[in-house]
């Protein structure tokens, strides 16, 4: 089973009651993390944007979206799969129903250019991704009970292994960013300290 190694972050601020990095920058967010896992909620108390956005991992140039203008801001990444054509999110039925279990293509996944010039724009620095990613006991806790009000129909007929395969997906593919030069760090929960991720 993969793990993701991680270290507390030995400089952090406090903004809005939360803790982040020092050199965290407010207007960067970009919050991420499978359903349930409290990203909603940090937005909330943040005062970010309110409407969720979506990436797609394996578009060209996804780092200049339109989605990405309005920070900070809550995401849900689209993944390539492989044997899979179109990319995506982990809450849809053709991920969740795969037998076994679709497997990340980091080959289509599109990382922005290094800057090369002093006028150029460093996409790599220009987002902070934060993954929340609670256990994935604690996450089916909430979306058991936010089932019960039916505000969302991805919580319907969930399964903690689901979840499990979801927080997979979401650890490596946060792991794979950092080794592509993105800021990226974690959180274990939308009120827990921020998490370096060690490659």
């Amino acid at each position: 089973m993969f793990c993701l190694k991680t270290e507390p972050f030995t400089d952090v601020q406090t903004i809005k009651g939360i803790v982040f990095p020092s050199e965290f920058k407010f207007r960067a967010l970009l919050v991420t993390g499978p359903p349930g896992s409290g990203k909603s909620t940090l937005i909330r108390n943040l005062g970010g944007w309110s409407e969720e956005g979506y990436v797609n991992l394996s578009m060209n140039k996804w780092w200049t979206a339109q989605s990405l203008s309005l920070r900070p801001r809550e995401i849900h990444l689209g993944f390539p799969f492989k044997g899979v054509k179109e990319a995506l999110a982990v809450f849809e039925p053709q991920w969740l129903e795969a037998i076994p279990p679709l497997q990340l293509d980091f080959d289509r996944i599109c990382i922005p250019p290094v800057k090369r010039h002093f006028w150029s724009v460093d996409w790599r620095k220009r987002y902070a991704f934060e993954f929340i990613l609670p256990p994935a006991e604690t996450i089916l806790k909430w979306r058991q009970k936010r089932a019960k009000s039916g505000s969302h129909y991805v919580d319907k007929d969930i399964l903690l292994s689901q979840i499990e395969q979801q927080l997979h997906i979401y650890q490596v593919a946060a792991q794979y960013l950092t080794e592509q030069g993105l800021y990226v760090y974690i959180r274990k929960g939308n009120q827990s300290e921020p998490l370096r991720i060690i490659i």
